[in-house]
């Protein structure tokens, strides 16, 4: 009996067709960046866990609304000086709690994919119609703030039911970033339409790097680096999607965003690189490898 998920088959990197970026390109590098509210009277992510607790919890809720006020306006900056594109994983409860943030994103034509309602309610546990629910109120919310319905999708701390990849399906999403199992899109099994697994990293990510994982800022600077080098030189012979994913209230701190702009001038310093969003991926892929 096999054991592996359901959602997508397994295929080896070495034995699928070569793909082919728009001009030959060995790497596409695709930052995505996590726009999340968090309510006053839940849990969340926690600097200092033993007050997270608490209700309120004045210090972790604080550390993370530097994110809406101050984190993401640095990293606006950052990306602008580098002329750098965002994929934008985007709590519907942002477009009400922090519109400015959703115009100033929108200004800069950031690419946005839903991610549910907010980053305090997790997918798993929830009946079929409930989840339903969600998805349809996120992708209206959204469309109705950007002006465009999003195509892509993250789940709330990446939780999933075993009906998710249908349910997103179903409703026009087309890409689908919860499993961090590759290096390029892969087509997904799903009973109506069509959807694509796209990147995304839990390496490359600010948020364990830091919180599980007690990376310093100079630490995460050298993951995106190091990871870029190995990527780049395999992409020669075989393409290869680099996703890293950031929190305004983490890498948007002045100490660490400094390291995070040497990592953008690195990869920047390298021809053959293909800096874009995942919607332009999942454009790209459909029209020239996705199997019919």
């Amino acid at each position: 009996m096999q054991t592996q998920t359901k959602h997508y088959n397994f295929t080896p990197i070495v034995d699928r067709p070569v793909v082919s970026f728009p001009n030959k390109e060995r790497i596409a590098v695709v930052i995505y960046i996590n726009l999340e509210h968090f309510p006053e009277d839940r849990p969340g992510p926690a600097i200092v866990p033993h007050t997270a607790h608490f209700m309120p919890d004045a210090l972790n809720y604080g550390w993370r609304d530097y994110g809406q006020r101050v984190g993401i306006w640095r990293l606006m900056e950052t990306l602008d000086k580098h002329g750098l594109p965002a994929s934008v994983c985007l709590n519907s409860d942002v477009c009400r709690e922090y519109p400015r943030v959703v115009e100033e994103g929108s200004k800069r034509r950031w690419d946005f994919m839903g991610h549910g309602r907010n980053n305090s309610e997790i997918v798993n546990g929830l009946s079929l119609d409930e989840e339903a629910a969600l998805i349809e109120e996120t992708i209206a919310v959204i469309a109705a703030a950007t002006a465009e319905k999003p195509k892509g999708w993250l789940s709330p701390f990446l939780t999933e039911t075993h009906a998710t990849p249908d349910l997103l399906a179903e409703r026009g999403i087309e890409y689908l970033c919860d499993y961090s199992c590759d290096d390029l899109p892969f087509q997904m099994n799903v009973k109506k339409g069509s959807l694509l697994g796209m990147p995304y990293s839990v390496e490359c990510n600010d948020l364990p790097s830091v919180l599980t994982f007690g990376a310093s800022a100079e630490d995460f600077g050298r993951t995106i680096r190091d990871q870029f080098d190995v990527l780049y030189e395999e992409g020669e012979r075989i393409p290869r999607v680099l996703p890293i994913a950031l929190h305004p209230f983490i890498t948007g701190q002045a100490f660490r965003t400094k390291h995070l702009a040497a990592a953008f001038a690195y990869i920047s310093s390298h021809n053959d690189v293909w800096v874009t969003t995942s919607g332009e991926i999942n454009k790209w892929y459909r029209q020239h490898h996705l199997r019919s």
